[in-house]
């Protein structure tokens, strides 16, 4: 039985869970641990990190390291939400837990993050046939999504997040009276009453879900101040209750009589006070409480892909097909092919810098082969030629998503980044574009060995420095060209992986 685990980067704390996958690819989870670090306090005050968080993050990160390795994790996601997204100097902390805890954190979009806190859901509730309002409430946003028959139909993210709620209030604020304090975060909520009740519009909707920990905790409350049998609802009646005595407590009650952590004594009445309001805009006499959240979401998701990975597509098959596309649009193969092996080398030797495997490996393989195709359509903008020709010729043998991924390796070949081109986002996940860049940078770094169209370049490989990345070039004749295109074009890679890129003498 293999184990998988799933970090959550919130605002308000982070989060591990680590999770059984059996031969059926059903998730276990088996462990869960959460670090009250609160990246958001700083971001949402002065818009970066400082020091003194970056370390209580890093700390966090090295004792999950020990925790996977201790339970033989095979598969991590990691991923950061609203604080990182946007830190300004979010790559320092980016760089610091790769370097001491060999674990590559990404910052997802707010979509990315409700598509998966979505995915959790469908697991856990029944979504079939209803119009259903999603809510999922952070320490920095408030992800809506509104869905049909299991569906999405619209998602929006609101600046409405616990801390950052906590944050935007008058800095003497602590020192007023709680219901006084109260009534400043109601009508801080308040402000953004129209724009929510646009997106949930006028239509009836059949079941509001709630999701989040304030939420999760909303439910013990309920069930512990209410009598209550379970914790996983709560109607508006209990919610309004539950608002007016949490108004009438400072935090240091909250922590006496209700028992709550410090970190949680604090976000707890914003979280009830937003959850009221969109309660109030939907008419939701209830709010289901499932318990499952972003972490479950990552969880599925990784099964779903790893499942797929042990479906790896035949690459003869799908090189045969290739071949046969190029062939077609009289494409230069040679060049191609040389392209290809390169990249496949290089890739090859930086895996400790990418994370990806086999999938991803035929991806830029099949990229390369073909990264030229649209010359036959015109030389100028041959990469968006290319990509329309590769969505119009299916590759046989790759799944859609593949064969999008493919299309986009072409398309990103020379310049952009599928990573932060929003017309990528609409074919792509978050991951996805982020893998496409990542493969970009091996197929320009390889394009550019090959520049000369002369096939002069035999092997390229790297040296591991501690100061930078060594590509070392053999072949014959002068390769002054390739090795000044090449410098030239690694951009991409020192910027998409953290590192320096040289030329080994």
């Amino acid at each position: 039985m293999q184990k998988i685990a799933a970090i959550d980067t919130g605002s308000n704390a982070i989060r591990l869970i680590v999770a059984n996958l059996d031969d059926n690819w059903r998730v276990e989870p088996i462990e869960s641990i959460r670090m009250p670090v609160r990246l958001g306090q700083d971001v949402f005050t002065n818009g970066f990190l400082e020091e003194s968080t970056i370390r209580q993050t890093v700390e966090a990160f090295l004792q999950f390291r020990r925790i996977i390795d201790d339970f033989g994790v095979s598969k991590l996601r990691a991923v950061a939400t609203c604080a990182l997204r946007e830190a300004k100097n979010r790559e320092v902390l980016i760089d610091r837990i790769a370097h001491n805890a060999g674990i590559e954190l990404e910052v997802i979009s707010g979509e990315e993050e409700a598509r998966l806190v979505h995915l959790a859901i469908s697991s856990a509730s029944d979504l079939s046939g209803k119009r259903a309002l999603l809510v999922d409430i952070g320490g920095g946003s408030v992800e809506i999504s509104v869905t049909r028959n299991g569906n999405i139909l619209s998602s929006n993210s609101y600046n409405l997040g616990t801390v950052r709620l906590l944050q935007k209030l008058p800095a003497k604020s602590a020192s007023l009276p709680p219901q006084t304090l109260a009534q400043l975060l109601c009508d801080s909520v308040e402000a953004s009453r129209r724009r929510i009740e646009a997106e949930i519009g006028a239509e009836k909707v059949d079941v509001c879900i709630g999701t989040g920990g304030n939420v999760e905790e909303i439910g013990k409350l309920r069930q512990k101040l209410f009598k209550q049998d379970d914790d996983r609802s709560i109607t508006s009646d209990e919610l309004d209750r539950l608002v007016e005595h949490l108004s009438r407590m400072n935090v240091r009650t909250r922590i006496r009589k209700l028992k709550l952590r410090p970190d949680r004594a604090d976000v707890i009445l914003p979280a009830a006070i937003v959850l009221r309001l969109i309660a109030e805009i939907a008419h939701s006499e209830e709010i289901l409480i499932p318990n499952v959240g972003l972490k479950n979401g990552l969880l599925l998701d990784l099964a779903k892909n790893m499942a797929e990975e042990m479906h790896l597509p035949n690459r003869d098959q799908v090189w045969e097909s290739a071949v046969r596309i190029g062939q077609k649009y009289h494409c230069d193969l040679e060049h191609g092919s040389l392209v290809a092996k390169l990249a496949g080398c290089l890739f090859d030797q930086a895996g400790q810098l990418h994370f990806l495997d086999g999938e991803e490996r035929l991806i830029l393989e099949i990229g390369a082969l073909l990264h030229d195709v649209g010359h036959f359509i015109g030389t100028v903008d041959h990469d968006q030629h290319g990509y329309y020709l590769l969505k119009a010729n299916h590759l046989i043998g790759l799944s859609d998503r593949q064969q999008e991924m493919v299309a986009s390796l072409v398309r990103y070949h020379r310049k952009g980044s599928p990573y932060q081109d929003e017309a990528a986002s609409r074919l792509l996940s978050a991951r996805d574009r982020l893998i496409v860049t990542k493969l970009c940078a091996f197929l320009r770094l390889a394009d550019a060995l090959d520049s000369s169209h002369l096939q002069r370049v035999d092997t390229a490989r790297f040296i591991q420095r501690k100061s930078a990345w060594l590509l070392h070039v053999d072949g014959r004749d002068d390769l002054t060209l390739e090795k000044w295109t090449a410098l030239k074009r690694g951009s991409l890679f020192q910027e998409i992986f953290g590192v320096a890129l040289e030329l080994e003498e």
